[in-house]
């Protein structure tokens, strides 16, 4: 008597590597550019259009202000998204926080200004900056996990590298473009854009954002659910209320990996948002600075970013060798010494900025590409989206929200020197020492449990 051959299961449908990497990339690359935009934006254009004429300093500082009020929005966003995504899955989460960052992106692009409704122009701008600030709470985590969930074995930090150089590649992007309409749009004064661009070229980079999210959305709609996750439902064990089951089983790896992020949020944030106003601000203002042209300086940073970017990769197959902690414990010493080479290495000249700008942007890198593996390794599939997102977000308060405007305090209290900012970094820097050194080596921990 035959039997029918039986024929076998067919198995799930796994992610490409392509694709992986892809989905991952191309997401934070588009969230990040649009962060960036507003970042400069906060630097070169807000502080003329959206608040009174007056103090410089008063309306680089409230530009800051509102660009630290996203920071706020960003763990709502990462209990929001996380929620989702513990909860229904990571691409329909990823897909809702893309178009949610693109929209409020877009929006700014048509803002009235001061002139034209006073305060309801800063108003609608804050609303806008806290609506990108919630977007991004969800954005990052989810990426790294697409990549991280997905990674073969033995290669979680280098795939989780790729979420982390749409950063370095957003901001090329993001600054590049305002380059060329700065450009294209000249300038008789150093320290101010031209009437054309402040007129209406600053909104090009916004609403080119639209045709990003459309890419973006195009290669995410295509993602299936990560391995980790699909055997988290067939198991039964997804959470009914995520934050909740983190915040009592895993608060210890909440506190850690807050204070991991801390050093990269404020390096971050220092090299990027404030060295522009620093390079940017004249050698004989009341606060003075080195008195570089924007295209100029913004060239200078462009240059460092390429290092961020080379770094963020280099840094990912160092992790999988030497481990996540040993790795960072390393990088991070060389910020607190960085932190301290301030003043020598502004004083130097063009060849010493330039140096100041490669050596913060490659410990940047350095300290930014290890935790897309780091921070999602802490918890498990159940509430990986919302204890990593958590951990990454609260940080960017402690870090990201007040680092420009004590960067700026501190630059007042120096009478223009940096010293003092350097010491700010250095010291975050040593919080993030100490938290490495309580922590464990996730390396070896299984991603699946």
């Amino acid at each position: 008597m035959s039997t029918a051959p039986v024929a076998p299961a067919s198995a799930p449908p796994v992610n490409s590597r392509r694709k992986v990497v892809a989905a991952s990339l191309v997401g934070t690359t588009i969230e990040f550019y649009d962060f960036y935009v507003y970042a400069t934006a906060a630097v070169l254009v807000f502080p003329h259009l959206f608040f009174p004429e007056g103090n410089d300093t008063t309306a680089l500082l409230a530009s800051f202000a509102v660009f630290g009020a996203a920071m706020v929005a960003r763990p709502l966003g990462a209990i929001f998204f996380g929620h989702l995504g513990d909860r229904s899955g990571r691409k329909t989460t990823l897909v809702a926080a893309l178009l949610t960052m693109g929209i409020a992106t877009f929006l700014i692009g048509v803002l009235p200004t001061y002139g034209a409704v006073g305060w309801f122009a800063p108003f609608l701008l804050v609303v806008m900056r806290l609506a990108q600030g919630f977007a991004l709470g969800g954005e990052w985590s989810g990426a790294a996990l697409v990549a991280t969930e997905n990674a073969p074995e033995g290669k979680r930090a280098w795939y989780g590298t790729f979420p982390q150089l749409g950063a370095p590649l957003g901001f090329i992007i993001a600054n590049g473009l305002f380059l060329l309409i700065t450009v294209w749009m000249p300038s008789d004064d150093p320290s101010r854009p031209s009437d054309t661009f402040l007129e209406w070229g600053w909104r090009l980079p916004f609403l080119f954002s639209a045709v990003m999210v459309a890419v973006g959305l195009w290669v995410r709609l295509s993602l299936v659910e990560s391995p980790a996750f699909t055997r988290t439902v067939e198991a039964g064990k997804v959470q009914k209320l995520p934050l909740a089951a983190t915040f009592r089983g895993y608060w210890r790896e909440l506190v850690l990996g807050t204070f991991y992020m801390l050093a990269t949020y404020v390096l971050f944030y220092l090299m990027t948002t404030f060295s522009l106003s620093y390079g940017r601000a004249a050698t004989d203002a009341d606060t003075p600075g080195l008195g570089y042209s924007y295209n100029t300086f913004v060239l200078m940073m462009i240059a460092g970013v390429v290092f961020f970017g080379i770094f963020t990769l280099v840094s990912g197959p160092l992790a999988d060798r030497w481990g996540r902690r040993r790795t960072l414990i390393v990088v991070t010493l060389l910020i607190i010494v960085f932190g301290l080479l301030w003043v020598p290495l502004l004083d130097a000249g063009d060849v010493g900025v330039m140096a100041f700008l490669i050596v913060g942007f490659t410990l940047m890198g350095s300290t930014f590409g290890p935790m897309g593996a780091l921070l999602p390794e802490l918890f498990p599939t159940a509430v990986r989206y919302t204890g990593s997102g958590v951990s990454y977000n609260v940080s960017s308060i402690l870090g990201a929200a007040v680092a420009p405007f004590i960067a700026v305090w501190l630059w007042n209290v120096g009478d223009g020197s940096p010293f003092w900012v350097g010491v700010y970094l250095s010291s975050m820097a040593t919080l993030t020492l100490v938290a490495l050194l309580l922590g464990k080596e996730t390396r070896d921990l299984d991603i699946d449990r």
